[in-house]
């Protein structure tokens, strides 16, 4: 929300101030129910640098090394950074396809080996721009696979609806099926893989899945769900283990289907600034 973003301008400043960093300085951020909290701070660039760099249209690295060299920023006239009327996405990328049978569920460890931009006029078309850049290309018709925790289920049922209006197939575990049912949404439920076949580990080896939505809640689920991410990930199908991916995902395919994706150099989108 605009109110998070500017507590973290807010805080971001005063860090830099209390800490009398000159040049560039790195935050990690989180935020819970629209509190912020600072994980940790560094006196130094990131990898980030060169996202930032580009979404703005500025040398960040350049005005910072000025910076360190004595000019001021009034001086170099960057007083205020101005976004233009378009939208940039970064998107990581992970080393999972190279490591055949590795799991690709994420935690606090650092697993990602670099990362893409995509940006459009729209959030949709640049998140789906992120993804074919990242190797995740979404598709716009097939079957989806929907199994979530129970936590998350109301969620998950505009999710599932928007997807049906889509056009896609739906399939999904037994207690995700009856709730899609419940509110006339069709689906065809599958065996969990531990209930043994038909389940969808034998649609996503046979090339019959297009897309999964998968949300493990604790231990055991996560190990249960292992052999559906390996499959995916060999397989080469998107895949979502959260509910906030899902939604991204969906608005993207809505944007692929408003036309074909256009390509424009960064000069011409910050030209429109």
């Amino acid at each position: 929300s605009d109110a998070v973003l500017k507590e973290l301008s807010r805080q971001t400043i005063a860090m830099a101030k209390e800490l009398k960093v000159v040049g560039l300085m790195n935050v990690q951020f989180a935020v819970k129910d629209n509190v912020v909290y600072v994980l940790e701070v560094n006196p130094r660039g990131s990898r980030t640098v060169p996202f930032v760099s580009k979404t703005l249209g500025v040398p960040l690295t350049k005005l910072a090394t000025k910076a360190m060299l004595g000019k001021t920023l009034k001086e170099m006239k960057f007083t205020e950074a101005k976004v233009g009327k378009y939208v940039t996405v970064k998107e990581s990328v992970f080393p999972f396809a190279k490591f055949h049978g590795v799991d690709t569920l994420l935690s606090p460890e650092m697993k990602s080996t670099g990362e893409v931009m995509g940006i459009d006029s729209n959030f949709p078309r640049a998140f789906a721009k992120a993804q074919i850049a990242a190797g995740n290309s979404l598709p716009e018709h097939g079957q989806v696979f929907l199994s979530v925790n129970d936590r998350d289920k109301p969620e998950m049922v505009p999710i599932a609806r928007g997807l049906h209006e889509l056009g896609f197939e739906l399939l999904a575990t037994a207690g995700t099926a009856k709730l899609l049912h419940e509110n006339d949404i069709p689906c065809r439920a599958l065996n969990k893989v531990s209930q043994g076949s038909p389940h969808i580990v034998d649609l996503i080896q046979a090339k019959e899945c297009a897309l999964l939505v998968n949300t493990p809640r604790g231990r055991m689920a996560r190990e249960d769900d292992g052999p559906i991410r390996k499959a995916a990930l060999q397989a080469q199908i998107p895949y979502t283990t959260t509910l906030s991916a899902a939604r991204a995902v969906l608005e993207a395919i809505r944007g692929l289907k408003q036309g074909e994706l256009q390509v424009r150099s960064l000069q011409e989108f910050h030209s429109g600034m």
